[in-house]
Order: C-alpha cells, then sequence, then structure tokens
C-alpha cells in the first residue's frame, strides 16, 4: 500500500487480557485523496461512506479506518478525526483554517469475543494510536502483515487471517496498490487440495502433499468443533492510486476491486459478510487521456487485493486462546 506516494499505514493492536482486536489507518498525504467506497456486504458496519458518493460535496479525505470491534469499533474514527482537527485537516467550513471538519471514512469487522471479552474493543483512544503511528512511519515502509491493527482478531473460514497487502506499478508508471483485512465468512481454501483460491490463479501452484491436507482437515474440523457456530464477518480492502482520478472514476476502482475478493474468497458477499472496499486517488500521476487507460488501473486493483489477501493469510499466526482456536494456514500447510 505504502508504495502509493503519500499513503502511510498505522497499526494499534490489542492483545491479552481479554482483548483479541484493533485499529488499521491508511493516512493520505497532506491535502488528502480523492475516495470512493463500495459496499457489497448483507452486513455492513460504517461510517460517513454516504459523503464518498460522486454526487455528495467531498472531494478528497485525508483518513481511511478500518477496525475490529464491530459497530462498537466505529467510535475508533473519532479518535482520527480529533487529531487531524488539531493539526487543521478537514474540509473548510470556515474563514479561520481551523475551522475544519474532517470527513474520516470508516468500515468495521466482527471479531467480538474472539480474545474471550466481548466488550474489550477499540475505541477513539485505539483509532488515535492507529493514526499516530501511521504519521511516525517512514514514508514508504513495508507495512506489517498478519495479525495486527483490524486484522488482530480476524477469521478467514476456519482459517486465522489478518491483514495483508501488495502494490503492482503499470507500465504508464501508475502505481496501484491494496490493503486488505481478511475476516471472511467464506473460505479461502480450496477444500479439495489445501491450495488457497488466491493462488491458483498466480501460475504454477504447489500442492500439499495429501496426507499434510488430510490432517489440515482433522485440525480444522477440531477447532471448529470447539469454537461452536460460525461467527459474524466481513472482509475490508483499501486499493490505491497515484493516478489523477475522479470520484465516478474512483468508484469504479472499489467496484472492480472487489473482483478480487471474489477470487480469492467462496463463497463471498453472503448476508453475514459486511465486505467493503475503498479507493483512493493520490493524483500525483496523471491518467492517459485515452479511454481505455483506465481500464489497466480497474485491473490491477482487483489483482492486487487477491495478492493481499492471500499475504494476509500466510502471514496470520494461530490463536489459541479463551475466546476460541484459529490455526493458521502456515501451522497446518507451512509457510510456503
Amino acid at each position: 500500500m505504502t508504495d502509493v506516494t503519500g499513503l502511510r499505514v498505522g497499526h494499534a493492536t490489542r492483545t491479552g487480557d481479554g482483548w483479541l482486536t484493533g485499529t488499521t489507518v491508511v493516512l493520505a498525504p497532506v491535502g488528502g485523496a480523492v475516495a470512493a467506497v463500495d459496499v457489497r456486504g448483507g452486513g455492513p458496519g460504517t461510517k460517513e461512506t454516504d459523503a464518498l458518493d460522486p454526487r455528495t460535496v467531498v472531494r478528497k479525505i485525508d483518513a481511511v479506518v478500518l477496525t475490529g470491534g464491530s459497530a462498537y469499533g466505529l467510535d475508533a474514527a473519532s479518535g482520527v478525526m480529533a487529531w487531524l482537527e488539531e493539526r487543521e485537516r478537514g474540509v473548510r467550513v470556515g474563514p479561520d483554517p481551523a475551522h475544519v471538519v474532517p470527513v474520516v471514512p470508516a468500515a468495521c469487522l466482527f471479531d467480538l469475543g474472539r480474545g474471550g471479552d466481548f466488550r474489550a474493543r477499540p475505541d477513539a483512544g485505539t483509532g488515535r494510536a492507529a493514526v499516530e503511528a501511521a504519521a511516525a512511519g517512514v514514508p514508504e515502509a513495508r507495512v506489517a502483515q498478519g495479525c495486527v491493527g483490524a486484522g488482530t482478531g480476524a477469521v478467514a473460514g476456519r482459517l486465522k487471517g489478518g491483514v495483508g497487502t501488495a502494490s503492482t506499478v503499470l507500465d504508464s508508471g501508475i502505481t496501484v496498490g491494496a490493503l486488505v483485512v481478511v475476516n471472511a465468512a467464506g473460505s479461502v481454501l480450496d477444500p479439495e487440495t489445501g491450495v488457497l483460491y488466491g493462488e491458483l490463479l498466480q501460475g504454477r501452484v504447489e500442492y500439499p502433499q495429501e496426507r499434510v491436507h488430510e490432517a489440515a482437515c482433522r485440525r480444522l474440523d477440531e477447532a471448529a468443533a470447539g469454537n461452536g457456530p460460525a461467527p459474524l464477518n466481513t472482509t475490508l480492502a483499501v486499493v490505491a492510486t497515484d493516478a489523477d482520478l475522479s470520484k465516478a472514476q474512483a468508484q469504479k476502482l472499489a467496484g472492480t476491486a472487489h473482483d478480487g475478493i471474489a477470487r480469492a474468497v467462496r463463497p463471498v458477499h453472503l448476508l453475514h459478510d459486511g465486505d467493503t472496499v475503498f479507493a483512493l486517488a493520490t493524483g500525483t500521476h496523471p491518467l492517459d487521456t485515452h479511454p481505455l487507460a483506465l481500464n489497466g488501473i480497474l485491473a490491477a486493483g482487483a489483482d492486487v487485493v487477491m495478492r493481499a489477501i492471500v499475504r494476509a493469510v500466510r502471514a496470520a499466526e494461530s490463536v489459541h486462546g479463551p475466546g476460541g482456536v484459529w490455526p493458521s494456514y502456515g501451522e497446518l500447510y507451512g509457510k510456503g
């Protein structure tokens, strides 16, 4: 994600003593980024997404919040909003530079009780910690992946989920990146072979040995039986580019990026998912005026989302705690 120049990512992670949750903030450069959103899940939890409609007055935003804690966790956006106001960043609403209203779109995933305490969830303080971590980070630094930030308590089907990121540079020089928090009701794993769905479309795949796959299936069955009914879920993503896009073009990018989720998670966009994709465009790279120029960005958005999901699952670590047991792909099949 931070390969898109100007963007920074910060995580706030809480574990232990009943906690297994966190918040992730994608911070735009000063001056903001054009933003849009596409919500496809049947059970979304969001804040300020209406402001991203191309028909509304808000053109740029300064930060996007992805958070655990279900709807309770959306309070994390308040901490980010306060941090931005202190720096006079937001929509100007008066003659004084301090008269701003930061628009901070946010989306949450369900991880309540996964650490053992149903009331342990992100708040405004968690959001502030995440945005401060983003601001303090080195530009273009590698983003921490796995069980961090909003991915701390994430689950991918019966596997442990988490945060993943990926990017690509097009022939035009335009960069497209994605950050995904994988917390899907559907599976990321082919039940017949043990291969991650998202890797099947990335070229040659090394299939796990049959005995390894059979042992992994038994382990997943045991863990699922002990965890009880399947919980609510949601996969969240931010896809970003340095191209100069309009809000309408950014909204199209958010929509096609959902294809990347559909390639890596099956089934997807269910009633108990809140699948939401945000799109950010920093506008530092001119978009070719050729009618087909945007298509390359749209296709790349789906590809990097798919790759980010694979990285999230591979980077995740197993959880064996009071709230449940979720084996990681690495524990079952090896890091690869």
